[in-house]
């Protein structure tokens, strides 16, 4: 695959998750951390990569340092900050989510609170409630499982 088909891929890539609901120059940061052959990029390099400004960057890679996918990393002699893809940003991002979950629970729990039993609404909010638990419980074990089959390979 040639360098013009690489960066089509991740463009590709950054329209799918704006399309899941990552904002659109998130998606695009990220993946450029996902496409780099470089072993951590700068906020310049991302810019230069999208041809953007710099400055339309910093929200991207303070939201993305936010959910845990990157890290910053110490760059002797540089005055520039430094980042990369963490190597366990898929299980970070999955349990910082929980988050999420705990709020979508909180929600549901508010929601039955003000519905009375045979109520439509209180039914459905009952189902989320449920649902929002019942993950919250298996994440844990899941996180486990990834972990076990990862080292194991």
């Amino acid at each position: 695959m040639g360098e013009q088909e690489r960066w089509q891929a991740a463009e590709r890539l950054a329209l799918v998750l704006t399309e899941g609901g990552l904002q659109r120059m998130s998606a695009r940061a990220l993946a450029v951390f996902l496409f780099t052959d470089a072993d951590t990029v700068t906020m310049g390099d991302i810019a230069d990569r999208l041809g953007v400004s710099a400055g339309s960057v910093s929200g991207a890679v303070k939201a993305l340092l936010t959910v845990g996918l990157i890290e910053r990393l110490p760059a002797p002699g540089s005055r520039r900050e430094h980042y990369r893809l963490r190597d366990d940003a898929w299980p970070t991002l999955f349990s910082t989510q929980n988050t999420v979950v705990h709020v979508m629970l909180q929600a549901a729990k508010t929601g039955i609170a003000t519905t009375t039993s045979g109520d439509p609404a209180h039914a459905r909010l009952t189902r989320m409630h449920d649902f929002y638990e019942f993950l919250l419980g298996e994440l844990p074990g899941l996180l486990r499982r990834w972990e076990e089959q990862r080292s194991s390979r």
